[in-house]
């Protein structure tokens, strides 16, 4: 055991950077499974951060949208907080040396991606706003002295007395071995969603709900688990995790079309490409399982100006042989952002003590059952610094020593047969399209791997969130946002509501389908 006075915070991804700063000079101590910048999902974030940016826009608005996306469990009070500081975020990541992109009277640069009632999203360079604001907290980070990082180490358990939360576990991330306690003063968990629990997903390998896997473990009470956002167009070239192609593309006017040509989107909903992204991705898996391979055409919107306007796509596509000026690009359906997580009040506190939590290993409310395209850094932002004004009213020392852990031997690598088993079970039954036979396969699989791995935590942290997630989703008897009944195809009225669930009430949901021996 090493005691620290360190808030310790696990993860390494924009939330968790971003407070790191806004926490100094108080000791911080950032648990990183790679090295800063690697298997983030925030440098992999391609479209932006939405803000009211414009002359044009106001923050009501951006609310507003918010709203009808989120199809009727978004938290009014949330999204109203969140869009109304979202502008000062951006003022702020500037200041630290983003490059946005600015036109030659210095103004924000905006696009527009699905569901914005106008063109909100600040970028860089086109695809590249995640990478290049994670550069930049990066760097600031490396050159703030307040803060240790603990590269190729993870969280894999938390540390409670009485409902308060006193320490966290870790391990080496890149080898097996025994792991380490180190009791702090408190914790704020910003480790990422779980779209790695699915066999396509554009999320970094590493990303596989563990982080809420064992903040459910300790006790703390899950949101909205069965909401999966699903993005509709990540490439379909045989690449795991799937690249992205972003919805950038389909803001300035590229196009659905099928093996056959036909534009499908049009008869799907008004806005047709820019629909929301739930009604995109099931048009989209729909032509998939009917072997109409659909492809994003953006030959007549953008032409040549693909290749300098998006060099992450153009990239993506050199690799894969496509020619983006000539040809379509392939697209399949991925599991993208989980709007569900860790409940999180306005605070970014969590159910338990000393516990806080913000982006997506958080669920705040904003997103409710489908998330408003790039509103997803924004909201790391947001809770970041929520969370770091309610962490600052901890009695924790300025000056604290390094801590270097030595890791004993032990603990093993992850079974890749059963985390293979696991992801294919939860696209297959929990997935695009659910079914209440499919989704109690899916608990009783989920039952089986985990007795057959019960002595990996790590393995436990991802069957606890696949757990949440299909038990809630088996409970949910509507089609609502990110989760769609075969045999419940409308929204219900009655349900228009937040899911509120602990892991024991998921696990007694599917003990009543798998009971445990």
């Amino acid at each position: 055991m090493i005691e620290t006075g360190r808030i310790v915070i696990a993860g390494a991804g924009l939330g968790a950077l971003y407070a790191a700063l806004e926490l100094a000079p108080r000791p911080v101590l950032v648990i990183s499974p790679e090295a800063l910048g690697k298997g983030a999902s925030s440098a992999w974030a391609q479209g932006g951060v939405a803000a009211a940016m414009a002359n044009h826009d106001t923050p009501e608005a951006h609310a507003a949208d918010t709203l009808q996306a989120g199809a009727g469990t978004v938290d009014a009070e949330v999204a109203a907080m969140v869009t109304r500081v979202a502008r000062a975020h951006i003022v702020d990541l500037t200041g630290l040396g983003t490059p946005f992109d600015r036109d030659a009277d210095g103004n924000y640069v905006m696009s527009r991606e699905a569901a914005h009632s106008a063109a909100r999203v600040v970028r860089v360079k086109g695809d590249q706003a995640g990478g290049k604001i994670m550069q930049t907290l990066i760097s600031a980070v490396r050159a703030a002295p307040s803060v240790q990082v603990l590269e190729n180490t993870q969280a894999v358990r938390l540390e409670t007395e009485g409902g308060t939360v006193t320490g966290i576990w870790i391990t080496r991330a890149d080898t097996p071995s025994a792991p380490v306690l180190i009791k702090c003063p408190g914790v704020l968990l910003a480790g990422g969603g779980s779209g790695g629990l699915y066999a396509h997903t554009t999320n970094p390998p590493r990303i596989r709900g563990q982080v809420i896997g064992f903040a459910a473990r300790a006790g703390a009470r899950i949101a909205d688990p069965e909401f999966v956002q699903f993005h509709p167009t990540a490439f379909d070239i045989g690449e795991d995790p799937a690249p992205l192609a972003t919805e950038a593309l389909r803001g300035e006017g590229a196009v659905l079309i099928n093996a056959n040509g036909e534009r499908f989107m049009l008869a799907e909903h008004p806005d047709a490409e820019l629909a929301p992204r739930d009604i995109v991705a099931r048009a989209i898996f729909a032509e998939t399982q009917g072997g109409r391979r659909p492809m994003l055409d953006t030959t007549e919107a953008l032409g040549a100006e693909v290749l300098t306007r998006y060099p992450t796509v153009a990239e993506t596509c050199a690799r894969a042989g496509i020619d983006p000026v000539q040809n379509p690009i392939p697209v399949a359906v991925a599991a993208h952002y989980h709007m569900g997580g860790v409940e999180a009040d306005m605070q970014g506190r969590s159910s338990l003590k000393d516990l806080w939590v913000c982006g997506e290993a958080s669920s705040t409310g904003l997103h409710g059952a489908n998330r408003l395209a790039s509103n997803g850094l924004l909201e790391a932002l947001v809770y970041a610094r929520n969370a770091v004004q309610d962490i600052a009213s901890l009695d924790t020392p300025v000056n604290v020593d390094e801590i270097h852990p030595s890791f004993p031997p032990g603990g093993q690598d992850l079974d890749a047969a059963a985390v293979k088993h696991l992801r294919e079970t939860m696209t297959a039954h929990a997935g695009v399209r659910r079914t209440a036979q499919g989704l109690k396969q899916a608990l009783a699989a989920i039952a089986r791997l985990e007795a057959g791995q019960a002595a990996d935590e790590n393995f436990a942290n991802m069957c606890a969130t696949a757990t949440l997630i299909t038990a809630a989703a088996l409970q949910r008897e509507e089609s609502r946002g990110g989760h769609f009944r075969d045999d419940f195809p409308t929204a219900d009225p009655a349900q228009a509501h937040r899911t509120r669930i602990t892991l024991d009430e998921a696990m007694a949901i599917r003990d009543r389908i798998a009971p445990r021996p």
